[in-house]
């Protein structure tokens, strides 16, 4: 008998499957506000308008400065504002096929960086104008909101997870070949 090779050999085959469920239809479902993620983008439309509402009663709004911090506000609120609304009707699980949780994550990325740019024009100008001051808190607060959603949102692209719907634990069948 020869010691390399045994005089028999089992072969399994084990195929992993994950079983994805979305339900197609449109229905609304205000129990995503209550969620982290629809906890964010509540907070984040929030301190978007706030930011936005400060520099536009500020003597200086058409500043450069003053637009670049609404520019900024006005995109982040329809953006996140719409993301919402898509949410809680359940739009997004709908169209499950596009890549939600990655286009989230570059926008919350983008927008980390524009608030903390806008943010810093803003307080820099805030010696003249209180309310740019009060522009620049909100806008660092959003700036904070918006990185700490793209980190889950880069977790959450990283493990597979969806960006709505149900994901069922992964099942494994076992083919055993028998042994000669």
């Amino acid at each position: 008998m020869d010691q390399g090779f045994p005089s028999q050999h089992t072969t399994t085959t084990t195929v992993t499957t994950t079983t994805t469920t979305t339900q197609p239809n449109i229905r609304f479902d205000p129990s995503y506000v209550r969620t982290v993620p629809g906890l964010l983008k509540v907070v984040q439309v929030v301190l978007n308008l706030l930011g936005f509402i400060c520099v536009t009663v500020s003597t200086f709004s058409s500043h450069s400065r003053g637009g670049w911090f609404n520019t900024v506000a006005m995109i982040g609120f329809w953006f996140t504002g719409i993301l919402l609304v898509l949410y809680c009707f359940h739009i997004i699980e709908k169209f499950s096929r596009i890549p939600w949780l990655k286009i989230e994550f570059v926008f919350c990325t983008i927008w980390t960086v524009f608030y903390l740019l806008a943010a810093s024009l803003v307080a820099d100008y805030s010696r003249y104008t209180e309310a740019f001051g009060v522009a620049a808190f909100f806008g660092f607060c959003a700036m904070v909101v918006y990185g700490y959603d793209a980190w889950l949102k880069f977790n959450a692209v990283k493990s597979g997870a969806l960006a709505q719907g149900q994901q069922a634990p992964k099942q494994m069948s076992t083919v055993t070949s028998p042994a000669y």
